[in-house]
C-alpha cells in the first residue's frame, strides 16, 4: 500500500469514527440528512476525489478513489458518496463540468436481473441546452441531491448525458433493505443544466454502476468479517470463546475466503476499468461479489446468532447493505447470464 493511500484510508477512518455513529445511522434511516458528516467529507476533498485539481477536485487516481469508497462502505457510510463519484466520472467522460455538492445518477434500473433495461429517458435539444422527459425509478437519494446525472436518448436516437438541477418531480420515495432512499422521479420537459453526447449510453451507466457496487460490497464484507472475528473471540460459551470451537472456526474460514475472493475480483475490475469499465471483468466482479455477499451475510449472522439481528448491534448495517446492493445494477443471475453469452459468443476455441 502506498503512503498516499495509507493516509487516505486513515482520513476515512477518522471521519467515520467521529461522525458515523449509531445515532447518525439510525437518523439517516429515518430520512435525516447527516449534514455534519457530509461537510466533513467535503472538507477532506473526498467528495470530489475523481475530479481533476484544475477543476476544483482532489485528482485522485481511480484505484485510490475506489479504495476510499471501499473503506467508506466498510463503515456503512449513510450518504451518496458512491453516486457522487459515479456521476462525476460520467460527466468527465462526457466532457462536462462536475457540479458541487451531492450528485446521483438516473436512467437505468435492473434491480432483479431483468434481461432488458427500461425505456430510456428522452432528451430534446434546444437553444442554450435542452429538456428531458420520462420517468426513472429507484434513483439513489433522488430527492436529496442537488443535481442528477441522467442518461437517455435524443430525438435522433443517439445516447446523451444530461444534468438536471434540484426541483425535479418526486413521485414516490421508497427505501431499500438498508433504508437508503430510492426515489421515483418524473421529468416533464425538465430544463437541463448541461447536455452532451455520451458514448456507451445506458450500457456504460450500467457497467460503471455495477463496478461501484462491487467495490462497496467488498468493503461491507470486510466489515462483516471483522465484526464476526471480534464477536467469536468475545462471546463465551461452555467456559471458552466460541471462536475456539471447530465449527465456528470453519465458518469464519469460509467467510474469510469469500471476502478474499470479493476483494480480488473487485480489484481486477478496478484495474481494468481505470479509463472505462471493462464489460467482462465488471460482469465477473458483480456476479462473484454478489455471491460472496449472500454467503458472507449468512455466515456473519450465524456466528453472531440472535445478537446480530438486534438493532443495537452494528452487523445489520453491513448485511442489509449487502442484500440491497447485490440486486442493484443487475444481480448475480443477470451478470452470470451475460458472462455465459460472452463466452459462448467467443466460441469453443477461445474458452
Amino acid at each position: 500500500m502506498s503512503e498516499i493511500r495509507h493516509d487516505l484510508l486513515e482520513t476515512v477512518d477518522r471521519v467515520c469514527e467521529t461522525f458515523v455513529t449509531r445515532e447518525v445511522l439510525h437518523a439517516a434511516e429515518q430520512g435525516r440528512w447527516p449534514s455534519e458528516l457530509w461537510d466533513a467529507l467535503e472538507e477532506t476533498g473526498l467528495v470530489r476525489a475523481l475530479v481533476p485539481e484544475a477543476a476544483g477536485g482532489s485528482g485522485l487516481p481511480f484505484d485510490d478513489a475506489m479504495a476510499v469508497l471501499k473503506r467508506c462502505a466498510y463503515h456503512a457510510l449513510p450518504l451518496p458518496l458512491a453516486e457522487t463519484m459515479l456521476a462525476g466520472r460520467l460527466l468527465l467522460a462526457a466532457g462536462l463540468d462536475v457540479p458541487m455538492g451531492a450528485l446521483t445518477v438516473a436512467g437505468v434500473d435492473v434491480p432483479m436481473g431483468a434481461r432488458t433495461t427500461p425505456d430510456a429517458l428522452r432528451f430534446r435539444r434546444a437553444a442554450g441546452g435542452g429538456h428531458v422527459s420520462g420517468i426513472t425509478r429507484r434513483v439513489p437519494w433522488g430527492e436529496a441531491c442537488g443535481h442528477i446525472v441522467v442518461v437517455g436518448l435524443d430525438d435522433a436516437g443517439a445516447a446523451c448525458l444530461g444534468v438536471v438541477s434540484a426541483g425535479h418531480s418526486v413521485r414516490a420515495i421508497e427505501r431499500n433493505l438498508a433504508a437508503e432512499s430510492r426515489a421515483t422521479l418524473e421529468f416533464e420537459s425538465a430544463p437541463l443544466v448541461a447536455l452532451a453526447p455520451f458514448e456507451g449510453g445506458l450500457e456504460r451507466l450500467l457497467l460503471e454502476g455495477a463496478l461501484v457496487r462491487s467495490v462497496q460490497m467488498s468493503g461491507a464484507l470486510e466489515r462483516v468479517l471483522a465484526l464476526s472475528i471480534r464477536y467469536a473471540n468475545e462471546r463465551v460459551q461452555f467456559g471458552k470463546p466460541i471462536g475456539r470451537f471447530q465449527a465456528v472456526q470453519h465458518m469464519l474460514a469460509v467467510l474469510a475466503g469469500q471476502v478474499a475472493a470479493a476483494s480480488a475480483v473487485s480489484d481486477l475490475a478496478i484495474e481494468a476499468g481505470v479509463v472505462r469499465a471493462e464489460p467482462f471483468t465488471v460482469a465477473v466482479a458483480k456476479a462473484r461479489v454478489g455471491e460472496a455477499a449472500g454467503k458472507g451475510a449468512e455466515i456473519g449472522h450465524q456466528v453472531h446468532g440472535a445478537m446480530g439481528f438486534t438493532l443495537e448491534h452494528a452487523l445489520h448495517h453491513s448485511t442489509r447493505r449487502l442484500w440491497s446492493w447485490r440486486d442493484e445494477f443487475g444481480n448475480e443471475a443477470y451478470w452470470q447470464e451475460r458472462i455465459g453469452r460472452s463466452v459462448a459468443a467467443a466460441g469453443a476455441d477461445a474458452l
